[in-house]
Order: C-alpha cells, then structure tokens, then sequence
C-alpha cells in the first residue's frame, strides 16, 4: 500500500526539483541563525546563494557527530527552545550525548514519514502493532509509536525487556506487526521455542527491525524462527529517528529514502569524494524540511549504495542497499577491513551454531588477533569432541575464504552469550 501516492510516486524530476527548493530555503535558514553553519560556510567561503543545483551541494563542508558533542546541547538547533516541543539524546556512553530537538511540525512530519514507512511494509490500519523498541532518550520507540498512531493502528507500547511479558502480550493481545532490533527479534524467537510457542500460535506477520546492521542470512533465521516477513527500517536521532528509509515489502529488496525530505550522496570515507550512484561508500545525509535541528551533509558513519534502478512497488525515491556496517564498527585486522555482518553472514549458514556470537579483538605483541566465540546448539554441544573440532575448523576456514584471514574459533556452551533487548554487542575490542 502506498500511504502517499502524491510524493512516493513523484516524477524523478520533480523529486529533485522540491529537492532544490527546500535545500535552498533550509540552507538560509541555518545560515541566520545558527553560528556554526555560518562559520562552517564561511571556511570553504560559500554561501547559501552559490548552491544553484543539488550538484553544487558538495561545496559544503561535512557535518560530524563531534561538531553535535561540540555544541552541546542546544548549539546547533536552528529554533528557538520556546518552539521545541520534545528532546531526544543519545546515550552518550563514548562522551557527551548527542542532542536533537523537534518543533511541532517536526514531530508531525516524524509520524508521517513513519505512518508511510509502515504502509511500505505492508501495515495498514487493522494491525496490532506490538512495540518492542524503548521509550525514554532513544527514539526507536516514540518514533514507531506516533507512526503507528498516524497510520490509524493500534500500538502497544510495549518497550524494551521484560520478555516473557512480552509474549504474553504478543499472545493475548493478538499483535501481527512487531518493531524492535534483530538480534532482539531472535531472542524472542528463542523465548518463544522455550516457552513450547510456535509461530502459527501467534498472529505475527511482520517485523520491522532497525537499529543495526544484518545480514541476510539473519534475516532468513528470524523469518523461519518467528514464520514473519522481516522488513529493514533505517533511521538515525541526528537526522530523525526510525523512518527515514525502509524497504517495501513487495521486493525487499533496498531501503526507499524519503527523497522529499532528505538528500542521501554517498562518499568515499577517506577523501570525500562524492561516488556515483551504485559505489558502496559511506552515507551522508542532508534534511530539508527539518526545523528544530537541521544536519547539513551529515556523515553517517553507515556504509551502503544507492541504487538508483525503478523498484517494482510503483515507489520513485532511491534506494538504499542494506547497511554492511559501519565506519567506526570496522575492524582492521591486519590490515583487512572486517564488519561484524561479514562475520555473521558466515555463522547463520553453518549447521550447529546458533546466531548469538562475539568477536574478541587483542594485540598479542604488534599483531592483532580475532577471535571469535559463537554458541553452538544443544544437540552439537552434547556431541562428541571431535564433531566440535571439525565445526570449528569449517567456521574458521569459511572466514579465511571470504575475508582472507585467519582467526581464532572458540565454540562455547548454549546461551552463554549475553542477549540484548536493544543493539547486540558484538565486539570487545581489548587492543
């Protein structure tokens, strides 16, 4: 379903045309009345007047999540307190949080780019959308919450934990549609299995799962634990929140950006030269109908491509490939770029393991070393020690065939990895 056939239908020409006329207005905008853009221009001596075309836009410096930390709290919002009407941060857990605040049409437009995100994983407004992702600072769950409510289902607002509780509700309350984090998602499942519930006791027909990077090995493993179609959604707090991209279900195939509302460039992460559409780079994002806190060619950090090509939905806007990782999740193993979905994308295709896994990063004298713990089931762990051996040795040799390096693999007991209720951890880097 399309939720609005007047924008996500848009001729490519007209798209770039609004694209235009609302960088141009939001580029003033933040030039009057935000210092740092104001000094930021003024380095690269640019001015809103010199952006004539959206090609033009790459004369604009880059925006970080340190000059966010930098101004802390309220520099670089572009409306007055007294117009903000919600503030959302980050957890702050490596430095400062990262601060964003919405005006009233801000969170109007936030719950109708989430209401068309739903549609476009096929919610409609018969659903009972079970709402996994957490209240509070975060804004996984106010974002889903306020969407859900705009596209006229009912919500529960069930947050993060408590996960018996959880399927009890999901049980009761007959929820079809579940939003919460993969890795969250599998844990339910394995719940679930526990608890002697399978997936045609209960009404789940999708799941709109965010908040970190998966392979498509998970999504295949939460389809078949949970008997779901699994949908990728995309958002981030400096730009919005959860609905700033997601995939349609019927090609599940892309993540579809908001180009109403958003313009996506992808770069190269060390010059910052901006690539052409079907590179995988790095992800910067401009809003351009943001008030409260307006991000001007903001580094994601997400690595990804854009492709360009009609989807089959009948949608315009770009796609975005699903996220390999990111950036500052990359893990230089002896020189080889390593990302945790890489990883994982190895461990859900072998038989006897389980998806719960960890990777251990240490410098043993000017090397560093990798290991890798993942759970195996109950049935390979009872088995004899040599079965194990060879498991290990057939992860270990997958991993040096597709990334070319040689790690340690170290098989470990049935849950004995921590689960998350929100983004798994899985890297400890101790170099």
């Amino acid at each position: 379903m399309i939720w609005n056939d007047e924008f996500e239908t848009l001729p490519r020409e007209a798209i770039e045309a609004l694209q235009l006329k609302r960088l141009q207005q939001t580029l003033e905008r933040v030039y009057a009345t935000v210092p740092f853009y104001q000094q930021n221009f003024k380095k690269v001596g640019a001015t809103p007047a010199d952006i004539r075309s959206l090609d033009d836009l790459r004369r604009l410096p880059f925006t970080y999540k340190q000059d966010m930390r930098d101004n802390y709290p309220y520099g670089l919002f572009a409306a007055p307190l007294n117009q903000i009407v919600r503030i959302h941060a980050s957890s702050g857990t490596t430095g400062k949080p990262t601060v964003v605040g919405y005006t009233r049409r801000d969170i109007n437009m936030w719950a109708e780019l989430m209401a068309r995100s739903y549609a476009a994983a096929g919610a409609n407004s018969s659903d009972v959308i079970h709402n996994a992702y957490g209240y509070g600072l975060f804004t996984g769950g106010l974002g889903a919450h306020y969407g859900a409510e705009r596209l006229g289902a009912s919500v529960i607002p069930m947050s993060g934990g408590n996960t018996q509780k959880q399927i009890l509700i999901m049980k009761d309350f007959g929820s079809t549609i579940i939003t919460c984090t993969p890795s969250y998602s599998l844990y339910l499942a394995e719940a679930l299995a526990q608890e002697g519930i399978k997936p045609g006791d209960l009404k789940l027909r999708v799941g709109i799962l965010g908040a970190e990077p998966w392979s498509e090995e998970m999504r295949s493993q939460i389809e078949a634990n949970l008997g779901i179609k699994a949908i990728d959604v995309y958002g981030l707090s400096e730009i919005l929140g959860p609905g700033v991209a997601i995939e349609c279900i019927e090609a599940q195939n892309g993540l579809h950006i908001w180009e109403d509302h958003f313009i996506a460039e992808i770069i190269d992460p060390d010059s910052g030269e901006v690539l052409p559409h079907g590179e995988r780079g790095e992800l910067v994002i401009t809003t351009i109908t943001k008030e409260g806190i307006p991000m001007i060619r903001y580094r994601t950090r997400d690595i990804t491509r854009i492709l360009p090509e009609p989807c089959i939905c009948g949608r315009t806007h770009i796609r975005l490939e699903r996220l390999s990782g990111r950036t500052d999740d990359m893990l230089i193993i002896r020189g080889v770029n390593v990302f945790p979905s890489q990883i994982e994308s190895v461990l859900v295709g072998i038989k006897g393991v389980e998806p719960h896994y960890q990777l251990i990063v240490e410098r043993e004298g000017n090397l560093d070393t990798l290991e890798v713990q993942v759970e195996v089931n109950e049935e390979t762990f009872s088995d004899e020690v040599k079965v194990l051996q060879q498991l290990g040795n057939e992860i270990r040799k997958q991993i040096k065939d597709l990334l070319g390096i040689t790690c340690k693999v170290r098989l470990v007991e049935p849950k004995s990895i921590a689960r998350s209720e929100g983004k798994a951890k899985r890297v400890i880097d101790k170099r």
